[in-house]
C-alpha cells in the first residue's frame, strides 16, 4: 500500500478520483499546462464570483503565478468563453 506522502495531490479532484489521477500520471498522461490552465480558470471563476474585477483577479494569480505574464493569464482565463 502506498503511504500517502507518495500519492501527487489530485488537482483534478472534482473531476476524477485520486486513484485514476494516480494512474493517469504513472503513465504520463496528464498534461501539466492543461491541468495548470484548469485551475486558474477555476480560481478566477471563484475569484470573480466573490466580486473581485477582473484585473485584479488576474493580479492575484499571477501571485500564484508569477512566471506567466498578465497577458498570459488573461489569455487563458478567456480561453474558457469560447470553448
Amino acid at each position: 500500500m502506498k503511504s500517502p506522502i507518495q500519492t501527487p495531490n489530485n488537482p483534478l479532484a472534482d473531476l476524477i478520483s485520486d486513484e485514476i489521477y494516480e494512474l493517469l500520471d504513472s503513465r504520463g498522461l496528464i498534461n501539466e499546462k492543461s491541468v495548470r490552465d484548469y485551475q486558474i480558470r477555476k480560481k478566477f471563476k471563484t475569484l470573480r464570483e466573490n466580486k473581485i474585477s477582473a484585473s485584479d483577479a488576474i493580479d492575484r494569480l499571477r501571485e500564484d503565478y508569477p512566471y506567466l505574464q498578465f497577458d498570459t493569464i488573461r489569455k487563458i482565463v478567456y480561453q474558457m468563453q469560447k470553448e
